[in-house]
């Protein structure tokens, strides 16, 4: 996997002050993207040793509500398996972090992958241009839906995250 950045103290991509993890690669190609030199999975540099050790310093400490994995896109293929592993890592060490991932997928398409155990929200959907709307949390248009993972997952259907 590679990435682009390690952003810290952040309060724009969820709850709290979080940890957020810019990984290379995307597919959807929406248009006027935030981030579209994420887009190349090529692009970037290699998630090494030393990446993961500078990701679970932001997360020792005790004010950082939790990580938040986006991009780019997490389920990216490439990136996937990588995001899994450092999810249930996160998960086992972290127990009381919530762990937010942004995709340009829709829930129906991520809901059966193994990560989605290790989830707390799902930001999912495209960004669309003409439906941005700057009053929106954790999403640039209104399509897009914070998806409440836990009670998704125990209710049936999807229930969205409470501002």
């Amino acid at each position: 996997m590679r990435f682009h950045n390690i952003t810290k103290d952040d309060m724009l991509n969820g709850d709290g002050l979080r940890v957020v993890l810019w990984v290379a690669g995307c597919a959807h190609g929406c248009r006027e993207c935030q981030n579209p030199v994420t887009w190349d999975p090529c692009g970037g540099i290699p998630f090494d040793e030393d990446a993961r050790r500078e990701l679970f310093a932001e997360l020792d400490k005790s004010y950082i509500s939790g990580v938040t994995f986006s991009g780019g896109d997490p389920m990216y293929p490439s990136n996937e398996p990588e995001i899994l592993a450092l999810a249930r890592a996160i998960r086992e060490k972290y127990p009381d972090k919530t762990i937010w991932l942004y995709t340009g997928g829709l829930w129906d398409e991520i809901k059966d992958h193994e990560i989605v155990n290790y989830l707390d929200v799902v930001v999912d959907g495209e960004y669309v241009k003409e439906l941005r709307d700057p009053q929106l949390y954790w999403r640039g248009s209104s399509n897009q839906r914070v998806i409440d993972v836990k009670k998704t997952l125990e209710y049936g259907k999807i229930v969205l995250h409470c501002q």
